[in-house]
């Protein structure tokens, strides 16, 4: 199932996530339930990120190869498609061309 093209009852914060000297940026939205997203764009090039909780992945525009740490394959995706990412782990992210933008869940 897509991500929503918009979401209702947010709170945004206006200061950026930025990593990698800007070529990955987001922005966390807040629910009033208290859950939390971000949602962000990655320009070219490879990047790992490490994570906490486990996080839900999904591709709204663009394209992407995964590697989660501990595999030793990589899948691609693109608009439309998701992947997971369990707590305390990590992925390789790598964006060939054009942005990859991707609305990130943090899961419980």
């Amino acid at each position: 199932m897509p991500a929503p093209e918009k979401f209702e009852n947010v709170t945004a914060q206006t200061k950026a996530n930025v990593y990698f000297d800007g070529k990955v940026v987001s922005h966390s939205i807040l629910f009033a339930d208290g859950t939390k997203k971000t949602l962000g764009l990655i320009h070219p090039g490879s990047f790992h990120f490490g994570t906490d909780a486990a996080e839900r992945m999904e591709i709204v525009a663009g394209a992407c190869t995964v590697k989660l740490d501990g595999s030793t394959t990589k899948a691609d995706y693109a608009a439309g498609q998701e992947f997971s990412v369990p707590a305390k782990s990590g992925f390789d992210i790598e964006v060939r061309e054009g942005i990859c933008e991707y609305v990130c869940s943090f899961l419980p």
